[in-house]
């Protein structure tokens, strides 16, 4: 199948726009990779510590027959239920490492944060910053130099990114990703949302709201909701660098330890049918596979977080995307899942309906994705397409078989027949700045709203004046001094339940923010990542209660309705003393007061390593 001209026309701009950058880059690679092994290059004494805590028989391997290393960079903790899985996870794959001649080592750790612990609270204000604490940390545990492959151990909402950016930066290694899989369905999303909506109105109480999130979050495994972790796994897949398949296989599942052992075989070059060895990650991720995560992001209403979050990976790999690659590509890709809050399923009904393979599929051979591209395995992104499955229950081979949706096409449709003939974000841009929109989940007439402002300068002051019954009426919430520079650019799910409230009683209502929302953002239009954000003098800092506010999403539109002169003379507010970085005290927040000083912003990934 032929690419899509508008697929060519995005990748294209790409390339010439970051041809300097990225011939720098793949220059930099190939004169790392030329160097001797580690344990050949380095020192005695290095060699030494290396391997100092190891079994005899594998400082054998390593220093004398020159085994390959395998570095392991794990994100283990049991505070994060998607990340508990992963505690015995270094043990098998160092024996299957054994199995095949090499070794492998745990480099180092990496921090991760639960967001839905800490929605809500202070510690989310160090959420988005952990994503480029995590890619040091990355650094920090392959820096010993000793590997010659790697295996990435992470899910969730910031991990991911994090390991890609600082694997990125030893983009010589051949690396893949390991998942852990989705928790077993609980209480359905929606239940649990409406559950949160009364809770919002008074008509629940603490016990029994927190009865109905343990039965939704109760086990072992990502959140079953499509927000960014699973959006996470959904981009890996399609960029190659998992196991093909493996995203959304649950903990428990038998074939979870056979596709873990999977994973070995394919970072060293010798899984089944492997005709080539895995390609270093830095050459793999190139500006197809770049595009190819923004179509399979568009084409199932993932996160918006990634809107952040693959502009920061792609720099890591010499790349410079942006929003407009975004918009662009999302006129011409077609919505092909509905996984909630874009819709009533979750993740595992997903899996069951096609899941990524599906997706992956019915895009490429649309020639919506770019089938020519590199991944860790011999079969290409075709191999993508598929689902796996134990050969025979005694034993641990694996096969794949072509994926298919199910037959009601309640959840995840072909190409010839989508949920939408365009994809689920909306670049929206006007006097207030450059902002975007998930659209996949708003009620058609809802994607144009026009209401007078309402001004916060907290989430928590937006709570205050709901639960007062301030907000009972037609109203643009706005919510600034939430963008990085100024608090860390925490996600805003709280203010999801109020402004549901208030739509479900027929107000049109929308927020508007320099904040984030995730995929959480669910029914109610709410323009995010505004930019430039309000602490850096952005135009938000201008709005006043009843300005009247128009949030287009049809035409891609968000301004203030003032005359050009009137607006272009007003002043902007001066950041409450509260919300300063004075009052980045206690939690820890304080120690990151020179990554918000640093942070570029949203549309530029939010970067505070450049």
């Amino acid at each position: 199948m032929t690419t899509h001209p508008t697929v060519l026309e995005v990748t294209e701009r790409i390339r010439v726009r970051s041809k300097p950058l990225r011939s720098a880059y793949l220059q930099q690679l190939a004169e790392i990779r030329d160097r001797d092994r580690g344990s050949d290059r380095m020192g005695c004494a290095n060699v030494a510590h290396a391997v100092a805590a190891i079994p005899a028989n594998d400082k054998f391997k390593v220093v004398s027959e020159r085994a390959p290393n395998i570095g392991v960079v794990t994100a283990y903790n049991d505070m994060l239920s998607a990340h508990a899985p992963y505690q015995h996870y270094p043990d098998i794959i160092k024996n299957e490492a054994r199995k095949l001649g090499a070794t492998a080592q745990v480099a180092g750790g990496v921090p991760a944060m639960c967001d839905g612990v800490t929605q809500g609270t202070p510690g989310m204000e160090l959420s988005l910053f952990s994503r480029d604490i995590i890619a040091m940390s990355t650094a920090v545990a392959l820096t010993h130099d000793m590997f010659d492959a790697a295996l990435l151990l992470g899910v969730c909402d910031k991990i991911v990114p994090g390991l890609l950016i600082g694997s990125l930066h030893f983009g010589h290694l051949p690396t893949v990703f390991v998942p852990a899989g989705p928790m077993p369905s609980g209480m359905s999303n929606t239940a649990k949302s409406k559950v949160r909506e009364q809770a919002a109105q008074g008509l629940v109480g603490r016990k029994g709201l927190l009865e109905a999130e343990m039965a939704a979050y109760h086990g072992q495994g990502t959140c079953t909701f499509y927000g960014t972790a699973n959006s996470n796994q959904m981009l890996l897949e399609a960029m190659g660098l998992h196991v093909p398949g493996s995203a959304f296989i649950q903990p428990a599942d038998s074939m979870r330890e056979a596709l873990t052992r999977e994973a070995v075989r394919t970072v060293l070059g010798r899984a089944a049918a492997q005709a080539y060895d895995c390609p270093p990650i830095g050459v793999m991720v190139d500006e197809r596979a770049i595009v190819n995560a923004m179509a399979a992001l568009l084409a199932t209403g993932g996160s918006t977080n990634h809107l952040i979050h693959w502009v920061a990976v792609a720099r890591a790999a010499g790349i410079l995307i942006d929003w407009d690659d975004f918009s662009t590509l999302s006129d011409v890709i077609p919505l092909l899942a509905r996984v909630y809050p874009n819709g009533v399923a979750d993740v595992n009904e997903f899996q069951a309906a096609g899941g990524p393979g599906f997706v992956i599929g019915e895009l490429v051979e649309a020639g919506l994705m770019h089938a020519d591209v590199m991944t860790v395995r011999a079969g290409g992104i075709r191999e993508f397409g598929g689902i796996p499955e134990l050969a025979d229950a005694g034993t641990a081979k694996l096969r794949w078989n072509a994926a298919a949706p199910l037959a009601n096409e309640a959840i995840t449709r072909p190409v010839a027949k989508p949920f939408s003939a365009t994809g689920g974000l909306k670049l929206l841009s006007g006097n207030l700045g450059r902002s975007v929109i998930k659209v996949s989940s708003v009620p058609d007439d809802r994607h144009v709203i026009e209401a007078p402002a309402r001004v916060f300068d907290s989430q928590f002051a937006l709570q205050k004046a709901f639960t007062a019954g301030e907000l009972d009426r037609d109203v643009v919430c706005v919510v600034r001094w939430q963008g990085p520079q100024a608090n860390g650019m925490p996600e805003l799910h709280k203010l999801t339940p109020p402004l549901s409230v208030l739509q479900g009683k027929g107000f049109r209502v929308a927020l508007v923010t320099d904040g984030r929302m995730s995929g959480a953002s669910g029914k109610i239009p709410a323009a995010i990542h505004l930019s430039p954000e309000a602490a850096a003098g952005g135009p938000l800092g201008k709005v006043r209660d009843g300005d009247l506010i128009r949030l287009d999403a049809v035409a891609g539109t968000l301004a203030v309705l003032l005359p050009e002169d009137e607006w272009a003379a007003r002043e902007n507010a001066v950041q409450p003393e509260s919300q300063r970085d004075a009052d980045g005290r206690g939690l820890g927040r304080e120690l990151f007061a020179g990554m918000r000083r640093n942070a570029l912003t949203a549309e530029k990934g939010a970067c505070t390593w450049l």
